[in-house]
């Protein structure tokens, strides 16, 4: 399908389908999923990375067991807002994706994920070794939670209204 905007993520998410947060390393794709209401992103194991034809399978049969809707890439835009090296890496993989799935796919801005997901697994008392095989599932984690909090406010900004009760 391609990218879509945030905002338009609910609409592909009938059915009970979840959304899963992705933060894509040279070595690792970490991989993250909300639960079906959308309130909390939860870390799943790390998809080695081989050659891309391999990466893609893994990670669109991962989706699949998951029963994803959409998906969100973590988009490493520089601390001045300008895009780099590695976020036009991003860009390419979901290029490269979109003819490989009907699943839609988002940017979110991950500045400053990884640094924040490793601080919560060193806050968990986490070795330095499990916190390199944890840390980016959890920046997954952190990504989409960001989302998934963008996601509760655009829904509570649209207007309430009363319902008609006898």
């Amino acid at each position: 399908m391609g990218v879509v905007a945030i905002e338009e993520l609910r609409r592909h998410l009938a059915g009970g389908r979840v959304l899963a947060g992705l933060d894509l390393g040279d070595k690792t794709i970490g991989v993250a999923v909300s639960d079906r209401g959308l309130s909390f992103a939860h870390p799943r194991p790390v998809i080695m990375r081989k050659k891309f034809s391999l990466d893609a399978a893994a990670l669109l049969a991962a989706l699949e067991k998951e029963n994803v809707g959409a998906a969100v890439i973590g988009l490493p835009v520089n601390m001045d807002g300008s895009e780099g090296p590695r976020a036009q890496k991003s860009r390419a993989f979901v290029r490269n994706m979109a003819p490989l799935s009907a699943l839609p796919f988002a940017f979110w801005d991950e500045r400053l994920s990884t640094v924040a997901a490793e601080r919560t697994l060193i806050e968990m008392d986490f070795s330095r070794r499990k916190r390199a095989q944890k840390i980016d599932s959890a920046a997954a984690a952190f990504i989409l939670q960001g989302v998934l909090d963008r996601l509760q406010a655009i829904g509570s900004d649209e207007p309430q209204f009363p319902s008609s009760s006898p």
